[in-house]
């Protein structure tokens, strides 16, 4: 048997048992374990624990970025932070609705952009903005559509994009030059998204709005707020400027930092080891999808399938791949959530790498397409998600439709940076 036919025979195994898994209503991590489990039976290595415990420590250290940036956003959040910006930003600019829309997406990008994970948008300020929303006019539909689309560019977003970062390490690429290959169409797809769906409506009712929103504690300011963001970027200011004379922490000691700093300042008196607890619950799910992707990208290595996917990829016709990117990549990211990252992203960056484009930029467009995959079935994890924390109770079918403008937007946005990643190759630069 030839080493085509083989790993071709191993893909089936793995894809037949993914699917059956998933039939018995299985969750997707537990669905993707045995997936690999077969695959590494069927590939003739048994069960090989050395390569389970290899795969999963693959991604420990993006785990590590999940959990403690997560937990300065939660720390943030508990101490009323949140609540005093969104009720601040509100009272200044509630009569000035083109200006509080655009702080809104910033808002909204921000817990994203830190954590790479959309749920924590959701979770952490999605229920706020949407109360503001919905007195502003938007229908509940519109409301539910923007956090969702948000949220999903926010976990595109910089410094932390999963999609990239997982995809990068699966070429040898270090994660480098993304910044604003991500940022600036995050921010225009992030506004557009809000300014589309939510410009129609009224005044809001100012009182009765501040009545909705949770309250903020006394003793809470801006300094309390911006310090801890100062703290994080005081890191990554000097190990820029200072790249050969500064110890390299990492972005998990820096999250640590800021949250310690969000804990000291905070103006209520907070139980640290219990924000900590329900930090790594909510965020089981991720660490497990990550796990669980880990171990099925060690053994598509191991039997070769990974390979096989790679060189059929690349040897694709070009044109068929631009057109059906904006397929592919949702359809990837709605059955294996972030694992589409390693398994369909790394053969692609290695075909746009040999067609002479622009490795990064090209990610960064794809990362854009990706999230939209989040509110597809059968995961639909953010979109639902998104859903039950807005309060919209309708048609799930009508939700999705909301998001139809945004989404080509996004599509747009991200098949036009691959197209054109080597003429936008300045960007990385910036």
């Amino acid at each position: 048997m030839d080493l085509t036919t083989y790993a071709s025979l191993v893909l089936v195994v793995m894809v037949a048992a993914y699917a059956v898994a998933k039939f018995f209503k299985l969750s997707t991590e537990i669905s993707m374990f045995i997936g690999a489990l077969a695959g590494c039976v069927a590939g003739g290595f048994g069960i090989s624990a050395r390569h389970i415990a290899e795969g999963a420590m693959t991604y420990l250290d993006i785990n590590l970025i999940f959990i403690t940036a997560t937990l300065f956003m939660n720390i943030l959040k508990e101490s009323g932070g949140v609540a005093f910006v969104v009720r601040g930003l509100f009272k200044r600019f509630h009569h000035r609705r083109a200006i509080l829309l655009v702080l809104l997406t910033v808002i909204l990008l921000v817990p994203g952009a830190l954590t790479g994970a959309g749920s924590v948008t959701v979770l952490i300020c999605g229920g706020m903005v949407a109360t503001v929303l919905v007195s502003m006019g938007v229908p509940k539909v519109k409301t539910a559509a923007i956090v969702f689309i948000i949220a999903g560019l926010s976990a595109a977003a910089p410094p932390v994009s999963l999609w990239a970062m997982m995809t990068a390490a699966g070429v040898n690429m270090p994660y480098v030059g993304f910044f604003w290959p991500l940022m600036i169409p995050c921010l225009v797809a992030g506004i557009a998204t809000m300014f589309i769906l939510g410009w129609k409506g009224k005044p809001a009712e100012t009182e009765e709005v501040l009545a909705s929103l949770p309250a903020a504690p006394e003793g809470m300011n801006w300094f309390k707020i911006i310090l801890p963001f100062v703290v994080f970027l005081g890191f990554i200011f000097l190990g820029r400027t200072w790249p050969h004379s500064t110890v390299v922490t990492g972005l998990p000691f820096m999250f640590l930092c800021s949250a310690l700093v969000s804990y000291i300042l905070s103006p209520l008196k907070l139980n640290f080891l219990r924000i900590s607890r329900d930090t790594v619950n909510q965020l089981l799910p991720l660490l497990g999808t990550l796990t669980c992707v880990g171990i099925l990208v060690q053994i598509m290595t191991l039997t070769g399938v990974r390979g096989l996917l790679a060189v059929t990829t690349v040897t694709l016709p070009v044109t068929i791949v631009f057109a059906s990117l904006f397929i592919v990549l949702p359809l990837s990211e709605a059955v294996l959530m972030w694992g589409a990252a390693p398994v369909i992203g790394v053969p692609l960056v290695l075909l746009f790498n040999t067609l002479g484009l622009n490795p990064i930029v090209a990610l960064a467009g794809m990362s854009i397409i990706w999230p939209l995959g989040d509110a597809l079935p059968p995961t639909a994890i953010i979109g639902r998600l998104t859903v039950d924390v807005t309060g919209y109770k309708d048609s799930y079918a009508q939700f999705l439709k909301a998001c139809i403008i945004p989404a080509i937007i996004m599509i747009m946005i991200g098949m036009l940076m691959v197209i054109y990643s080597k003429q936008l190759g300045f960007l990385t630069g910036l």
